[in-house]
């Protein structure tokens, strides 16, 4: 039972788990239940941020307009994936996996720091393959497609669509 609650390399004992499995055994889809109360946490990060900024009206909305309404329905989304969680049935909730994680944090860090040099277009395309690399499904040639349309629709939005100053190609082409 703890091995589907807990990651398998926390040392409990067999008495803690079985404790901890008994006091859990209501949840009947693990996956659901913690997504559910994920988005409660970052419904409740959101409202917090909101309220330091003036609300405003529905027709004249305030900074804090905005945080507040995505914080109150990030709160129902997850009061209901929660509710979900105990009266379903689902899965376990898989052992965490670092590898993955590390390398798609890794690969953004990276496009961060090349987009000034190399440009939007290439480093977002190595962004994808980078990303696309944490997977044990991974084709160079699908990323590489991923990659290149992702990086015209982003060349389209950020530069042509918002006007945002940044290179399309790196500075040695200009």
């Amino acid at each position: 039972m703890c091995r589907h609650l807990l990651h398998p390399a926390l040392s409990l004992h067999q008495d803690s788990c079985q404790k901890l499995g008994d006091s859990l055994a209501f949840i009947r889809n693990p996956k659901d239940f913690w997504a559910g109360l994920m988005f409660i946490g970052l419904g409740i990060f959101a409202l917090y941020l909101g309220a330091r900024y003036n609300l405003g009206t529905a027709a004249r909305m305030g900074p804090g307009y905005f945080p507040r309404i995505l914080g109150l329905l990030l709160l129902l989304l997850g009061a209901i994936i929660t509710v979900r969680g105990l009266r379903g049935h689902g899965d376990p909730v898989p052992p965490w996996r670092w590898r993955p994680t590390v390398v798609v944090l890794g690969s953004v860090v990276f496009f961060g720091l090349i987009v000034a040099k190399v440009g939007l277009a290439i480093s977002t395309v190595i962004l994808i393959l980078l990303a696309s690399a944490a997977s044990h499904e991974f084709r160079p040639k699908e990323a590489i497609i991923a990659g290149v349309l992702l990086a015209a629709l982003s060349v389209g939005v950020f530069i042509v669509g918002l006007h945002l100053q940044l290179p399309i190609w790196p500075e040695f082409s200009r």
